[in-house]
């Protein structure tokens, strides 16, 4: 058995250890929580952001032009972090939950018994889960708000307050959305991080791109919001409640068990919401268009913190999708066909921020698979490892955009290694690459494999295991295409659009020049954003801890948390030994495959992107001169054509409606209606206005006339009553 083998079958030995010593996970009840009320400080966690907000409108209202919204919102963060850490030291990674009353907020009675009341308060529902989500949600933001001090920095006035102000937003949103104790201040937490990500995918609000990203992220989370809320109402009408404490009580005693079809809808609703929050399909075409936001907006938003909402919503929620047989099979296909979908298609893009967005839908799907194949446990750890090295890719991504003026396209960038000052930027940005392509012993190695091992451990699952380990070499090929393109290989570069006239040298001796023909310089980050991308770069080494500790027989800290949680029936790896392909078990199957699909498909980027750049090129000009492999490069770079079928299937449908909605109600509805019915008076006036011309014989007449027509009009009424006879 290789090293590898031997370090995953000890992960594998360890968490099999840690079932064993707890008994069956399947059937581990989820302990009670109790009230804390000597625990109100954690109340600040959610009062720092909303400050910070607050003081970056008064600063806008003053029209400050220096870094004060910045300052204040690193603080804000920095202190949340502080509280969270503190909080996590004191209890440990496997404490007990709580519940730690804020304030009274919805309490409403009807009479009395079940059904008849309905609570919903401002409480802090406190377990393993929740501290694990928030160290790094509080963590990383407080590095990205630091990193977008800098990085922001042309925008300083208005537009800079604007922009920390929606960074506060988000952070107290995500907040409310984690420690919520109750599903309606999740989904009030939900809604929240959605109106965030809309104010800053849109923050370039006069850049046509930008505005209809931020409108189309709205809207599609708007789809999956309905399934959330409609999942939200079903688990009132079915277990009377939406507080955490109280519904995992009435689980735990049976009420998991399969009921009438609205139970039994309970969690593909959650689901609904959960892929249009973490981009999976059909609801993942957004999150490549929110790359139209600043760079830190990728970061925080889009790699590290909101996406990873849905996979926070299955894990915490996971007893309630016991109530349906297929719907934790239904999340792991999901999640391993989006995986491989996405993954084809970063393949074929040349934007930096869209290949690193298509990663971020890519491994979202791994760990929605591994929700779906029964390892919370997988899923979690893989959240927490990806939330670094995709925060540190996406920034790195930000400091070549800021640097090159907004060149984002790897085939106009080449050799900034060897850049003076983008040192820092290109070897942190190849760790991040790395940690994606799961190289061996990275912390994405230990991760993603817990996830591959499994679904090859369930008969179900193994073609799903071999999908997967297919889509982790498309991952390791299109990661180093990215480095080995912009980062090594000869210097040579094209600045982007933002490019200004910099009449000072150039690098090496070389000239490269702008639109303009005007000299260009790159200028490199300073202390605040290669100081961020070194602790990010450290964060996401020591990462990999907890898949050591398990290597050498140790608990794995992560593991402890998910079985402290909710999540705690999925708290587990299974343990197989038996055979399930050459021979070979499932830890040594994925171990095997794994290495050589990682190392594999660094091999080839490193050939086509690196040592004979021509033969890409010359594979793709082979591809598209072939009628019979024309539609696969073709369709990989147009996206699979997903929003053209969505165009044709849901806009223009909606837009001819409404064209014929509108014509409908202008013309008839307005038009016969309305206006119709207001014209009649007035018809009838102009008909007889002639009778009334002021001439007394007109008027005799006119009289005259109404007098025949009412005796008419009886003698009419009475002939036909019968009055003749």
């Amino acid at each position: 058995m290789t090293l590898p083998s031997l370090m995953l079958a000890s992960v594998l030995a360890a968490a099999s250890g840690d079932a064993a010593g707890h008994g069956s996970l399947a059937d581990a009840p989820i302990v009670a929580a109790t009230a804390a009320p000597e625990l109100a400080w954690v109340g600040w966690v959610l009062a720092l952001p909303a400050l910070s907000a607050v003081a970056c409108v008064l600063l806008a209202m003053l029209r400050v032009r220096n870094k004060l919204p910045a300052a204040a919102t690193v603080l804000a963060l920095g202190g949340a972090f502080a509280l969270i850490l503190k909080l996590y030291l004191s209890r440990g990674p496997n404490a007990a939950p709580v519940i730690v009353h804020l304030w009274d907020w919805m309490n409403f009675g009807w009479g009395g018994g079940d059904w008849k009341s309905f609570q919903a308060d401002v409480s802090l529902y406190i377990d393993s889960l929740t501290l694990l989500w928030m160290l790094f949600v509080t963590g990383l933001g407080t590095l990205i708000a630091l990193f977008a001090s800098e990085y922001m920095e042309s925008e300083r006035g208005p537009g800079y307050a604007r922009f920390f102000f929606g960074v506060s937003i988000f952070l107290l949103a995500m907040a409310c959305l984690v420690m919520a104790d109750n599903l309606v201040l999740l989904y009030l937490g939900w809604e929240g991080v959605g109106l965030a990500s809309y104010l800053l995918i849109g923050f370039y609000y006069r850049k046509p791109s930008a505005v209809a990203a931020a409108k189309k992220a709205f809207i599609m989370n708007r789809v999956g919001d309905l399934g959330l809320a409609v999942g939200i109402w079903l688990i009132w009408v079915n277990y009377g409640t939406v507080e955490y404490g109280e519904l995992f009580q009435k689980l735990a005693v049976g009420g998991s068990d399969q009921g009438g079809w609205d139970r039994s809808l309970i969690p593909f609703c959650l689901m609904l919401g959960a892929f249009g929050k973490s981009a999976q399909l059909p609801l993942f075409t957004w999150l490549p268009d929110a790359m139209e936001g600043p760079t830190p907006v990728s970061a925080l938003i889009h790699a590290a913190t909101m996406v990873t909402a849905g996979v926070y919503l299955i894990a915490r929620m996971q007893p309630l999708f016991m109530l349906h047989p297929d719907a934790m099979t239904t999340v792991a296909w999901v999640g391993g066909i989006t995986a491989l979908v996405s993954a084809t298609i970063g393949m074929a893009q040349y934007d930096i921020k869209r290949v690193f967005a298509y990663s971020t839908v890519s491994q979202l799907g791994y760990m929605f698979m591994g929700l779906g194949v029964g390892t919370a446990f997988g899923a979690a750890y893989h959240v927490f490892t990806h939330a670094f090295f995709k925060a540190l890719l996406f920034l790195t991504a930000g400091a070549v955009m800021h640097g090159f003026a907004g060149q984002l396209d790897l085939r106009r960038l080449s050799g900034v290694r060897k850049v003076p000052g983008f040192g820092i930027v290109s070897w942190t940005m190849l760790v991040g690459c790395l940690w994606l392509a799961a190289f061996p012993y990275s912390a994405g190695f230990f991760s993603k494999d817990l996830i591959l091992v499994q679904a090859m451990s369930k008969p179900q699952f193994q073609i799903l295991g071999w999908l997967s380990l297919a889509t982790a070499a498309l991952t390791a090929y299109y990661t180093f295409r990215v480095w080995f393109r912009v980062c090594a290989g000869p210097v040579s570069y094209v600045p982007g659009e933002e490019a200004h006239g910099d009449h000072g040298h150039d690098d090496h001796g070389s000239q490269h020049h702008d639109d303009h023909g005007h000299a260009f310089h790159p200028h490199p980050p300073r202390l605040a954003m290669n100081g961020v991308l070194l602790l990010i770069c450290l964060g996401a080494i020591l990462a990999g801890i907890p898949g050591i500790q398990a290597l050498r027989g140790q608990h794995n800290w992560v593991q402890e948390m998910v079985y402290a949680s909710t999540a705690v029936r999925a708290a587990g790896v299974d343990h197989v030994t038996t055979p399930v392909a050459f021979g070979m078990d499932p830890h040594k199957v994925v171990s095997v495959f794994g290495i050589a699909a990682s190392l594999g498909g660094i091999a080839i980027a490193l050939w086509l992107h690196l040592l004979d750049r021509r033969m890409a090129d010359r594979i793709r000009t082979a591809l598209l001169s072939n009628g019979l492999t024309r539609w696969l490069p073709v369709a990989m770079e147009n996206k699979w054509y997903f929003d053209e079928i969505y165009h044709a299937l849901f806009r223009l449908p909606l837009w001819v409606a409404s064209h014929l909605l509108h014509f409908f109600d202008r013309h008839f509805i307005d038009g016969v209606l309305v206006n119709g019915v207001g014209r009649v008076p007035t018809v009838l006036g102009r008909l007889f206005q002639p009778l009334y011309n002021g001439a007394l014989q007109g008027y005799a007449t006119t009289m005259a006339g109404g007098v025949i027509l009412v005796l008419a009009w009886v003698a009419w009424r009475w002939l036909g009553a019968g009055g003749a006879a």
